[in-house]
């Protein structure tokens, strides 16, 4: 069943109160002849409407993280892997030409495992916001785009996200033979440093590079794991969720 329950219900109770400040009839803009889409689940109160989103987000959360926070879940994955950054792409082009494409993987290697180091600390941040999540974050969220869950994380942890990243991914790079060359070639003046960072007065930021495509990459699984539920609402796990995304007890 595509149309969630949990937008019917909570928009709607049985008195027709206000939800959120807002009455039943315009709550989360949706029309009152929507209502009879689906209807209302039996014993079901707000309180386990929106326990139900918050399990189905926190699932979807807890997989994302699961995936990419392992060996080889950035680094065997094209469509999250790290790339050498576009400012360098034809340095590192005209290596592999050379014959010192090895250079090149091994830059990308050590990329792409701090990515993945730096993963696992995201779960106690995506914990906190799901606790901090009101009635009205789930009635926006169920009600708004397909991606609405994902737009509420980003919102909310991106910043507390980037600060924990940060320190592992530079941990992380600094140990790492071939990052440290790169961050010493960049930071000097001449031909080279145009060529690695585009300006010798500004060279690229590799740990904030990575920090940012390590944030990209955890929010593609975060939505892609919120398409899931939206498509699938009975496949969820517990009894609760599979009666507030599904209607079924």
């Amino acid at each position: 069943m595509r149309k969630i329950c949990l937008v019917i219900w909570l928009s709607t109770s049985l008195t027709g109160a206000v939800v959120a400040g807002v009455p039943a009839q315009s709550a989360v803009g949706l029309q009152a002849s929507q209502f009879a889409l689906s209807p209302k689940i039996p014993g079901l109160t707000q309180s386990d409407a929106a326990t139900g989103l918050k399990e189905a987000l926190a699932s979807g959360v807890k997989s994302a993280i699961t995936q990419l926070g392992r060996k080889d879940g950035f680094l065997s994955d094209q469509a999250v892997r790290i790339l050498v950054p576009k400012r360098v792409r034809k340095l590192a082009d005209a290596a592999k030409s050379l014959g010192a494409g090895k250079y090149v993987e091994d830059f990308e290697l050590a990329m792409n495992r701090a990515a993945e180091q730096a993963i696992p600390v995201a779960a106690d941040v995506f914990a906190d916001a799901v606790k901090q999540m009101s009635v009205q974050d789930a009635l926006a969220i169920v009600s708004g785009e397909p991606d609405a869950g994902t737009q509420y994380f980003r919102r909310v942890t991106s910043e507390t996200l980037q600060a924990k990243f940060l320190p592992i991914v530079m941990k992380a790079t600094g140990n790492t033979g071939v990052t440290q060359r790169y961050k010493a070639l960049s930071e000097k003046s001449g031909p080279m440093a145009a060529l690695l960072g585009g300006s010798s007065k500004k060279p690229l930021d590799l740990d904030a590079y990575v920090t940012e495509k390590t944030l990209d990459g955890l929010f593609y699984y975060v939505a892609e794991q919120e398409k899931k539920i939206r498509s699938n609402p009975l496949a969820q796990s517990s009894s609760l969720l599979r009666r507030v995304f599904g209607g079924r007890k």
